[in-house]
């Protein structure tokens, strides 16, 4: 007489599981093959169950055994383990490398204006300028973006409080994240904290390219594009082949901070980029103890530059220590409700009023 699954599953149907569930019912009866006479199979259980399984193994393997035409029955415990498995690796996202060839002026899918945070050199606290500012105008309502794209010196990652490396689902597509109400990006989050760019021009528009248009941004109201200092490629890439709204120049109030934001201002005019105001940062500082206030680095130098060229002038940022030590520690002085976030409220403030964020 021939044995066939349906009668080896008949009999295990009426072995119970101390839930009360068969073991057909309860789905752990595994690699069952019926050779001629011979029958084998396996229970795959829960490895903290393996030993208080043994009976119900035996029991299995003796009911089978006295169907009609068995002639040997061979059945197994195996456990598997309910540990949840490991993610599977991300795709291969490659940063960097050349930019491909598009049209100049594209506006971005989703991001209705787009605000370059510029300066004329390094060192005069654009990139804390851009967090607060980013995180001043989130807290007032607005749906923003913050683009690192300082991408020899990346600092929005500390400054914004983030350090997980962005998911791309299908290797092509990156998906930001997200810090105090802003969506972020930034080139330090796609490498080692201490791993040097060490890129040239065309590597450094590829990557520019790649921030703008393969991060899921989602639906913005502004984007706030760190600049790094200087008028070069990562400059003219954006200016050129973005539809960005305008340039914020900031600058310390010293004479050698002004010179180079003159050159600024003269490559944002030669690029047809609408500046829409200057910042002045580290404009006084008021002494602790005494409360005098001091003009460390002069004052009212980028405020006279604005005037001089017809240009809003946005707004005085102080020189505090508690700006710095809230950057340095991943929560912009902005995010929360000290006093020294005030002057980023007001330039926020003013930019929504006119219509710019």
């Amino acid at each position: 007489m021939s044995v066939n699954r349906e009668d080896v599953l008949k009999v295990l149907s009426g072995l119970v599981m101390p839930d009360g569930r068969s073991i057909v019912e309860a789905d752990i009866v595994r690699a069952l093959t019926v050779e001629g006479d011979r029958v084998r199979f396996l229970l795959e259980v829960d490895p903290k169950d393996g030993p208080r399984m043994e009976p119900l193994r035996v029991a299995a393997e003796t009911a089978v055994s006295k169907i009609p035409g068995v002639a040997s029955v061979n059945a197994l415990l195996t456990a598997h383990s309910t540990a949840p498995k490991a993610p599977p690796a991300p795709p291969n996202l490659k940063f960097g490398g050349h930019a491909k060839p598009a049209p100049d002026n594209q506006k971005i899918a989703g991001i209705d204006r787009i605000l370059a945070i510029a300066s004329g050199k390094g060192g005069v606290g654009k990139s804390t300028v851009s967090s607060n500012l980013a995180v001043a105008l989130a807290r007032q309502g607005r749906r923003v973006g913050l683009l690192d794209a300082d991408i020899h010196g990346p600092s929005q990652p500390r400054m914004m409080g983030v350090s997980q490396r962005p998911a791309s689902p299908d290797g092509k597509t990156i998906i930001p994240l997200k810090a105090h109400g802003v969506t972020i990006m930034s080139i330090g989050l796609m490498l080692k904290a201490d791993e040097a760019v060490i890129w040239r021009g065309p590597m450094l528009m590829g990557a520019l390219q790649q921030m703008l248009e393969q991060v899921q941004w989602g639906e913005l109201d502004v984007l706030i594009v760190d600049l790094p200092p200087g008028t070069g490629d990562v400059q003219l890439t954006l200016s050129q082949k973005s539809e960005v709204t305008g340039a914020i120049i900031v600058s310390t109030p010293q004479d050698v901070a002004l010179l180079d934001a003159r050159k600024a201002l003269n490559m944002f005019e030669k690029t047809k980029t609408p500046v829409v105001g200057l910042i002045e940062n580290m404009s006084h500082y008021i002494c602790p103890t005494c409360g005098t206030e001091a003009h460390i680095f002069g004052h009212g130098g980028a405020k006279a530059e604005a005037e001089r060229h017809n240009l809003p002038f946005l707004g005085e940022i102080p020189l505090e220590l508690d700006i710095r030590l809230a950057g340095d520690s991943g929560t912009p002085i902005a995010a929360t409700d000290s006093p020294h976030a005030e002057a980023y409220r007001k330039i926020a403030a003013r930019l929504i009023a006119d219509g710019l964020a």
